[in-house]
Formats: C-alpha cells, sequence, structure tokens
C-alpha cells in the first residue's frame, strides 16, 4: 500500500481508482491481507494507527450489530484506544477506522461490498502509510522509494506491522510486474483482422453472432490507426461500437496494450468520452465474450478457438481483397467509359411466382376500364441520397402531380402529444450509412443496379425491375439501405401515385419488407409516403388494399407514423376494410380475397392503436362492433390482430365497457383454450385489462374462463404468456367469488412457485394476485406453508416500483396472521419495509406505510422492535410534510399504531409530530380524516401533548369531522375528541363549536367515547355557571 499504491497502481485524472484487471488484482490482494491479518498476527491487527483512515461508506448504523454502540447520531465501537478514542467511529456517511482489526470487521460486514469499501479507503487515503505510522519514513536508499521507520523506539508490535504492510507491497510489486510482462500488445492489422472477422459473423444466418460492428471512423491514418492524433500518443488505435444481440451497445476503444469499453465515444464527442469504463481484456474476441452470453454462446458452438479465428481473418483479408479487386475493375471499366454488353441468355422475365401472384395478369376490372399511359418511360432521381425530396420526371404517367414532386414532411399540422400505452418501440434515429465500399456483399450493388433501372425503364421494364428486386433477401439490412441510398425510396412511393396496378402492386410488396427497418420507415415518413399508401385503400382492387393495410402496419411502429395515418383519414379508412363474412366454415374466393382485406385492416388498426387519440378514432369510426364480429372468426391468423388491437385499446375505460356490452368476453375466455400461444397471450391480456371492471370479472367466471387462465400457468418458457395470465388471474382475483372458485384449482401453491427466478413483468403480476388472496385468512396460512414468505421479504430489496407496491401490500396482508408476522420479523422484512419510506415513490411509501400498520399490529415486542429501528421514528415524522393524500393518511394509521407504546410517543412528540398533525386538521378528505383523528387520539395519551393540539388549533377542525357521512370518520373523531376534553381549554373550545349539539344531531352510533366526550364538556359548563 506504498510504492504499489502510488507508483504501480492506475489513477484517473479526477484521483480514482480506474476499472482495470490491474488494479483489481491490487485490490484483491490488500482486501486478502486485511481478512487474514486479525487470525494470523491478533496482536499487530489491534495496534492503533497513528492517524485514522477516514473515507465515505456505504454503510448505514443499521448494518452493525453487537460490539458497537448505536444511536441515531452514529456508531462507535467498545474498543477505544489509549485515550479513550473509539477505533471505529461513523457518522453518516464518513467512517474513521483506527486499526486493521477493526478494518478487518468492517470489510466483513460490508458483505458483498467489501471492493468498494476497500477502493473508497484507498482513493480518500493516498498516502496510507503515513496515515498509519506517521511522518517518521525515509527512502532506504536514493535508488529506491521503500520507506523505513526512522524512530528506533518504535513500539516492536508496530515495527512487525510495518514490515507486514512493507511486505505486502512487495507482493504487490512482483505480481503487477508479472502482469504487465505478460500482456500481448496489439497493432492495426490485428485490430482490422479481428474486425472483418466479426462483420462475417454479423451475417451468420438467422441468429448471428451479434447485430452489427463498426469503426466510427472512416478515416485511417497513413500507420493504420483510425483513432485523433492526439489519442495516438495514449497508444490508441481505433474505436469500435459493437450491438450484440442481448445487451446494449459496446463502445470500445482498442489500443496498443489493451482493449476496454469507453464512455461512449461515436463520432465527435469531448475527452471525457474517452475515459476507460471497464476492466481491460487482451483482445476483441475476450471482451465481448464477457460481454455478451449469446456472442460466448454462439462462439462456442462454432468452437471458434484462436487458430480459428486466425483463419477467418485470413478469409476476411481473401474477400476484402477480392471486393477491392471488383472496385478496382469497374472504376476503370467507368474511366474508359466502355458499356457492359448483356449476355444474350440473361432475360428479365418474371419467376413462376410472380405470374401466380397476378403480376402478370390483368387487375381488378375498376382499373382496366381506366385508360392506360403508353408506358413508364423515364423515372429520373435527382438527389439520389435526399431523404426530404423526391424529383422525377414521369412525364407519362398518368395521374402524377408534376414532373417535380415535392412532399411534405408528415405531422407538420399537428404539434400534441401522443400517449402511447406501451413504450415508444423506437425513436428518431439519425441516419445510418454503410461503412466503406469494401465491406459491402455483391448484392448491394446489384439492387442499386436495379434502381438505376427503375428510374430509367418503360412499364414493363419496370415491373419486371421490381420482380427482379423482390426476388432479394429484402428483410437484410443491406438490401433495405442500397434501395434507400440510391434514391430507391423515392421511386417506389413515386410509382404509388401512377395509375399502373402492377406497378403499385410491386412497390407495395418491396415497401412492406423494407419498412422492417426502422431507418426506413422514418424515412417512408419523411418523403410523404403514408399519404400514398392512405389513399390506395379507396382502391376497388382487394390486392392493393390488403398490401396497403400490411405497409401501414409496418411504417406506423412510431409515434409521428400513427399521427399521420389519423391526419390523412387513414383510421376510417382502415376501419371500412373490416366489413366481411368472417366465421363461416368455407369461404368463396372472393369471400378469401375479403377476409385478407379484413385482416390486413385489424393488423393495421393494432400497429395505429398504439396512440390513444387513435384508439378513440377507432372507436369513433365504429371499429369496436366490427372488431367483435371479427372476434369470432374460426382463423387464427385474424383473430391474433383482432385481440391485439382489443387488448391495447382496453386501457380505457371506454373500450371496456363496449367490450362487455358487446359481448367479447365469452369470445375471448372462449380463445384462451386456443392452441395458439400467442393468441392465449393476447386475450389473457385483454382481460387483465377487461378485469378492472366487477361486471367483467363476474363474466369471465360465469363463461368458466378461470379454470383456463390457470392452466397457462404451466406455460412457464413462454414469459409474454405467463405474465398475461397472471395478469388476468391477479385482477380476477379482485372478487372474493373469484377467489373462492380458484381454490379449487390449487392456484395459490402454483403462484408461491413463481416467486423466484422471474422476469419482473411476471412478478408484479403473481404478487399482486397473491396480496388478493392473502385477504382470505386461510390464504395466509397457505402462503406459509407453501414457504411464500420468505421470496416475498427478498423481494423487498428490489427496486422496480409497481413490484415493491403489490409485495409491501401482499406482506401487510400476510402480517395479520401472528405466525406469519414471526417469520417476517425473523427474516427482518419490517426493517426492509420500513426502509421503503424512503423510495422517492409516493405510491411505494404509502403502500409501505399501510404494510407497516399489521406489521407493528401483530408483533410479539412491538415497541422494542420499532425502537431498534435506528431513525425510523423520525422518518415517520418527516412525511408528514408530504402532500401526497395517501401518504398522509397511511402515515397517520402507522403513528396511530406506534404511539400505543409510552417510550415511543415519547419519541414521536420530541421530533414534533404534535404540531405537524394539527397543521393537517383542516383537510376535507373522509380517509385522512378518519387516521388522522385516530393518531390525534393516542398521541394525546403523553404529557402536555392534549394542551400542545389546543393551542395548535386543532380541536375546532375535528368537531367539523362530525359532520361527515362516514361513520368511521365519527369513531375516530369521538375517540380523540374524549381525549382531548380532558384538557379543560380544549373543552371549552369544543363547546363553543357545538360539539354537544353536533353530536346529539348526526345520525351516529353512541359509544363510550361519544358520552365521555359529552360528559367532560356539560360537567365544565356546569362549572362555569
Amino acid at each position: 500500500m506504498g510504492v504499489s499504491l502510488t507508483k504501480a497502481a492506475q489513477w484517473t485524472t479526477g484521483g480514482k481508482l480506474e476499472f482495470t484487471s490491474m488494479n483489481e488484482t491490487l485490490l484483491r490482494e490488500i482486501l486478502s491481507f486485511v481478512e487474514e491479518l486479525g487470525s494470523r498476527h491478533p496482536q499487530e491487527a489491534e495496534q492503533v494507527l497513528k492517524e485514522p483512515l477516514r473515507w465515505s461508506t456505504t454503510l448505514t448504523a443499521s448494518d452493525f450489530k453487537t460490539d458497537y454502540d448505536i444511536s441515531d447520531s452514529g456508531v462507535q465501537s467498545h474498543e477505544k484506544d489509549a485515550e479513550g478514542r473509539p477505533l471505529l467511529q461513523l457518522c453518516p456517511p464518513t467512517v474513521n477506522v483506527r486499526s486493521f482489526g477493526q478494518l478487518c470487521k468492517l470489510v466483513h460486514l460490508a458483505a458483498d461490498k467489501k471492493l468498494d469499501e476497500l477502493r473508497a479507503c484507498l482513493e480518500e487515503n493516498r498516502d496510507a502509510m503515513v496515515q498509519m505510522f506517521g511522518n517518521g519514513l525515509e527512502k532506504e536508499d536514493n535508488q529506491t522509494d521503500v520507506p523505513r521507520l526512522v524512530k528506533e523506539e518504535e513500539d516492536e508490535v508496530k515495527v512487525k506491522l510495518f514490515h507486514l504492510v512493507q511486505n505486502l507491497d512487495e507482493l504487490l510489486i512482483k505480481k503487477l510486474l508479472k502482469e504487465i510482462t505478460e500482456t500481448v500488445e496489439l497493432d492495426c492489422a490485428t485490430v482490422n483482422n479481428d474486425v472483418e472477422s466479426l462483420k462475417e459473423l454479423c451475417r451468420d444466418g438467422e441468429k448471428p453472432a451479434l447485430e452489427s460492428i463498426r469503426f466510427t471512423s472512416d478515416y485511417e491514418f497513413s500507420n493504420g490507426c483510425r483513432a485523433p492524433l492526439w489519442r495516438q500518443v495514449h497508444g490508441e488505435i481505433c474505436y469500435l461500437v459493437v450491438e450484440p444481440c442481448d445487451t446494449e451497445t459496446l463502445y470500445i476503444t482498442c489500443s496498443n496494450t489493451a482493449v476496454f469499453l469507453n464512455a461512449g465515444i461515436k463520432q465527435e464527442v469531448e475527452e471525457s468520452g474517452y475515459e476507460r469504463t471497464s476492466d481491460t481484456y487482451k483482445d476483441l474476441l475476450t471482451l465481448l465474450k464477457s460481454r455478451s452470453p449469446h456472442f460466448a454462446e454462439h462462439m462456442n458452438k462454432q468452437k471458434i478457438k484462436a487458430g480459428e479465428f486466425d483463419e477467418m481473418n485470413e478469409k476476411g483479408q481473401e474477400k476484402e481483397s477480392y471486393r477491392q479487386r471488383e472496385k478496382n475493375v469497374n472504376e476503370k471499366t467507368r474511366k474508359h467509359h466502355v458499356p457492359r454488353k448483356r449476355s444474350a441468355e440473361k432475360k428479365y422475365e418474371p419467376c413462376p411466382r410472380w405470374k401466380n401472384l397476378g403480376l402478370m395478369s390483368p387487375c381488378g376490372k375498376a382499373e382496366e376500364k381506366k385508360p392506360k399511359s403508353s408506358g413508364l418511360e423515364k423515372v429520373q432521381g435527382s438527389g439520389a441520397r435526399s431523404r426530404m425530396k423526391a424529383e422525377f420526371s414521369l412525364s407519362s404517367l398518368p395521374g402524377r402531380l408534376s414532373s417535380q414532386k415535392i412532399k411534405t414532411p408528415a405531422g407538420a399540422m399537428e404539434l400534441s402529444s401522443e400517449s402511447s400505452s406501451e413504450s415508444e418501440e423506437e425513436e428518431e434515429q439519425s441516419e445510418r450509412r454503410l461503412e466503406s465500399n469494401t465491406d459491402l456483399p455483391p448484392e448491394y450493388w446489384q439492387i442499386q443496379k436495379l434502381v438505376k433501372y427503375l428510374k430509367g425503364g418503360d412499364q414493363t421494364a419496370t415491373v419486371l425491375t421490381l420482380c427482379a428486386m423482390l426476388d432479394f433477401n429484402l428483410m437484410q439490412e443491406t438490401c433495405q439501405l442500397a434501395i434507400r441510398d440510391v434514391g430507391g425510396l423515392e421511386v417506389l412511393i413515386n410509382l404509388l401515385d401512377t395509375d399502373e396496378v402492377k406497378c403499385k402492386i410491386g412497390s407495395l410488396k418491396i415497401l412492406r419488407k423494407i419498412s422492417h427497418n426502422v431507418q426506413i420507415r422514418q424515412a417512408i415518413v419523411d418523403l410523404g409516403g403514408l399519404q400514398s399508401i392512405v389513399k390506395i385503400l379507396d382502391s376497388p382492387v382487394k390486392d392493393l388494399k390488403a398490401l396497403a393495410a400490411e405497409t401501414i402496419a409496418s411504417v406506423t411502429r412510431f409515434r409521428r407514423a400513427r399521427r399521420t395515418v389519423r391526419q390523412y383519414g387513414g383510421i376510417k379508412k382502415l376501419v371500412s376494410l373490416l366489413h366481411c363474412v368472417p366465421n363461416l366454415a368455407s369461404l368463396t374466393a372472393h369471400q378469401q380475397k375479403d377476409v385478407e382485406v379484413a385482416r390486413c385492416g385489424a393488423l393495421a388498426l393494432w400497429s395505429c392503436s398504439k396512440s390513444t387519440k387513435n384508439k378513440e378514432a377507432i372507436r369513433k369510426a365504429g371499429g369496436v362492433p366490427l372488431l367483435g364480429r371479427l372476434l369470432k372468426s374460426p382463423h387464427e391468423n385474424m383473430l391474433i390482430p383482432v385481440v391485439g388491437t382489443l387488448q391495447e385499446c382496453a386501457s380505457e375505460e371506454s373500450y371496456r365497457t363496449a367490450i362487455q356490452k358487446e359481448g367479447m368476453i365469452k369470445d375471448l375466455v372462449k380463445n384462451l383454450s386456443s392452441d395458439n400461444e400467442e393468441l392465449q397471450m393476447h386475450c389473457a391480456n385483454a382481460l387483465f385489462k377487461c378485469a378492472a371492471d366487477k361486471q367483467t370479472r363476474d363474466l369471465v367466471r360465469n363463461y368458466k374462463g378461470l379454470q383456463p387462465l390457470v392452466s397457462l400457468l404451466a406455460k412457464v418458457n413462454n414469459k409474454q404468456l405467463l405474465a398475461a395470465a397472471t395478469g388476468a388471474i391477479w385482477k380476477c382475483s379482485i372478487s372474493v367469488e373469484n377467489v373462492a372458485e380458484f381454490q379449487k384449482y390449487n392456484v395459490l401453491e402454483s403462484l408461491v412457485d413463481l416467486l423466484t427466478d422471474q422476469p419482473e413483468g411476471v412478478l408484479v403480476n403473481v404478487v399482486g394476485a397473491l396480496g388478493e388472496f392473502a385477504q382470505i385468512p386461510a390464504s395466509k396460512t397457505t402462503i406459509r406453508k407453501c414457504g411464500g414468505i420468505k421470496p416475498l421479504v427478498d423481494l423487498l430489496n428490489g427496486t422496480n416500483q409497481a413490484l415493491l407496491v403489490n409485495v409491501t401490500k401482499t406482506v401487510g396482508a400476510c402480517a395479520t396472521d401472528q405466525d406469519n408476522m414471526a417469520i417476517i420479523d425473523q427474516l427482518d422484512g419490517v426493517r426492509l419495509v420500513w426502509s421503503l419510506l424512503k423510495n422517492p415513490s409516493s405510491d411505494v411509501q404509502s403502500s409501505a406505510a399501510w404494510a407497516l400498520c399489521p406489521c407493528i399490529e401483530n408483533a410479539k415486542d412491538a415497541g422494542e422492535m420499532v425502537r431498534s429501528l435506528v431513525g425510523g421514528l423520525e422518518l415517520i415524522v418527516n412525511l408528514l410534510k408530504s402532500t401526497n393524500k395517501e401518504v398522509l393518511a397511511s402515515i397517520c394509521a402507522a403513528i396511530a399504531k406506534i404511539a400505543k407504546d409510552k417510550e415511543n410517543l415519547a419519541v414521536l412528540t420530541d421530533h414534533g409530530v404534535v404540531p405537524l398533525l394539527a397543521k393537517l386538521t383542516n383537510t376535507t378528505d373522509d380517509m385522512l380524516r378518519r387516521h388522522l383523528a385516530e393518531a390525534v387520539g393516542h398521541c394525546c395519551m403523553w404529557g402536555s401533548n392534549r394542551a400542545s393540539f389546543g393551542e395548535a388549533g386543532a380541536v375546532a377542525p375535528l368537531v367539523r369531522y362530525l359532520k361527515s357521512k362516514d361513520h368511521r370518520v365519527h369513531q375516530s373523531t369521538a375517540m380523540a375528541l374524549y381525549q382531548l376534553s380532558k384538557d379543560p381549554n380544549n373543552c371549552i373550545t369544543m363547546h363553543e363549536k357545538g360539539v354537544v349539539k353536533v353530536e346529539e344531531q348526526e345520525d351516529m352510533p353512541v359509544n363510550h367515547n361519544n358520552r365521555s366526550c359529552i360528559c367532560f364538556c356539560l360537567t365544565l359548563k356546569l362549572t362555569k355557571l
């Protein structure tokens, strides 16, 4: 901890230890030394250091158990030095440690945060040797930085401890030197080869090892580096952006000594972006394996080892060389203006499947009656790479807007915000271009040639070109971006405005596929393509309408596109597509087309329904009855988009009411028994949202829908289906009648089994359902016998707010059973619930406070349990300053329970609970009134609190509570007034405010508190007379 810390450790400019493997080795060795020193050298471990080690710790007073004096202000160890100073003192967040023995105990208490504590200690005590042994240190000689003790009269134990630390320092230096010597240097060629090989893996089948990998800069210096010159002096070669299949995007720095993650270098960033944010790795492959389990698994399956990876590099170099040679040949050809002769054997003819699709045959009688154009004489693109303009000459096409057509970006007329029932699937993204030409496959260039033919050919050539383009794999990103980069999107969108049905069909088929790309979708909207597609929905040709609806479904995956469809009347047109006869067993060819059009329309509505305004537009256009008719279809491919639309819209109350009235609950329950898991999931999700209404819950039970929901719990591998099923069970179990029905199928045991190893989406619903079941006494016992208490308490350590709300509610419900409460207390559950009062969410705070009420009421020694929570009472009192009425009501309820213990009531009084409660008495909320009055009544039972409430003006507002229509408010208010009336001045105030008249006039049950309060007031009145 001397030379190793000052010279060998790697520090940031901000004085922090970098996250490197060398620093990790240093920290682990020091930690091992600290932990073993107490057992191997107990006398040296107890030696008091010259100056304490001081740093900011993450530990709190509640983490310390025995051997320490714990108070509100902090923690002190029982062990002290000769001057009476504690060897460990915690004044949050600062901790002072004066011996290695106490340091060992502290890191033991830190558990899994040992290394973090040690890192913080070393960062804030850079000159640790001087602090531990004083200024009496000097170098042994001029050639080394190793210190020694100057004073010869030093204590023998201190000298021995000094030598132990010095030996550790030498050991650390040797280990770090060995690690440095074993480091293999990287060079530009190695990095480039690795990147090329990994790019090949990105194109490896349907499930590639990586989504993509690219350099942040296309510019390469003469030395092969891509890093800026001022970063090359630090040994950095280049920067990469890697998109794994299973984790977030990685920003990687490749240097001549190691590979590591940076703070996010994309293109042009500030200097802070180059800062190292991870451990260092010997090469790119090792880093990716450590960060992406999917990549590691893929590489293991392929059995790619170091030697095999080198072979891939060689193959990558050969391909790159071939592409470069091909590029050079093409460039020479263009320079000499030598036209390429087409082979006599190669003709543009449609493949057989295009003939079957009807592209080469007459379409639609209505279209045939229109005058045909002479052909597509010429389509010219002036701005091939422009996303905002499309300039073409299409003079021979009837229906063209102009030879130079500029479409306005969609959404310019409306700037209102859209709310989506789901999180946005994508945000506006910056335009992405493919890397240098040498990285592109042959398909890229072939598609670009076809787009050029598309621009310049006649009608027949255009149709043939569209057929040829469809023969490529248009779901591949390279092909999609090739069309965009050469200006093909503009041509395809302009073809939609022609009168040629075959051209429209071909264009829509291509747009339908390539619009699965995020950037293509945004480009289509920017170019005004959605307006043209919406117009096609009015076409009499059913194939065109179906393709247009499918394309809309693909494009409208972001807010601006959905808004554009609504603004241009697309919602009404899509709803009109739903008219068909779907429930016939056998359909004619004409009816089959109608059903297909309706299916595509439902698919588009499903995508559009993620916006709240679109949901309302669908309802106003009469979409709900039509969706109800389609819900009776026997065809699963029809049912999935229909149910998907319904479950998306069911978040709105108007839709839930409409779904009930249209009798759709029966069909949704019926489809729960389908063999299609996707359909089951959407049906369960729809019931999950609709079951918020009691009538729906009763209908699900009456239609025998509870048992199918329980059976879906067995499909634990399909997490989306499991989340939907548990959500529906949760909402249905709100009704007691449904809980009784569920118990016949042993659903409680199945739900407890799902409390572990499940995603948060499932856990929220499972715990919510258990909270409803726990309202029945028998269910509380079942949860305990199935071992459900411990996983519930463990979930209190989470961070998901929705989950925490449900967990605290369930724990509180279980705590009403004394046997359950004993287990909760044993597992330290009360402390965990209490700690959630610090959560920033008001929902979590209120739920935690409600849960504390039964915990305090049913604990064996509630008073002592509450006092053991350091700072807990102060936290409770401070929450009375909240502005949330639910939080205030729950806190008042908790205070009423806590104040039953006199010692705790005294502490509450010291923290100022009386004026804070008095300040709340002017509320008109009956729930808050009820619990506030109860808290006031219990807080009166200490010292002069009764008089203090009167002086704070709490009595007069409480009298008004007796005019409430809630009898529970009357009961708690009478109790509070009874306690307050024991103070004469309060009696006078009550009499002046007419408390006797109010209690005589109000229709409320007469109890002991009422009579006692009146008796006190009348006695005082007679005394005055």
